[in-house]
């Protein structure tokens, strides 16, 4: 899941080799992963009214799906 996030968010930005995503521990019952980017590039990540965040979020759920868990993404710069 965490190379699924990595190659979504190293396409959306200007500096891919800003881009860390790590597996930070469990919260409420779900695995969170927490997705770090340059703060020039949080806009590109978060969208308009956090419209690309919100679809990051949905692809993750529907992948997770396969594996039988919850992830949880959090988008920190």
């Amino acid at each position: 899941m965490l190379k699924l996030v990595e190659t979504i968010a190293k396409a959306l930005v200007r500096d891919p080799e800003a881009v860390v995503v790590s597996e930070t521990g469990e919260k409420d019952g779900a695995v969170v992963i927490e997705l770090k980017v340059a703060p020039e590039d949080m806009g590109k990540v978060i969208g308009r009214q956090g419209r690309i965040a919100k679809a990051l979020r949905t692809v993750v759920k529907a992948a997770s799906q396969k594996e039988d868990k919850k992830y949880i993404v959090e988008i920190i710069s």
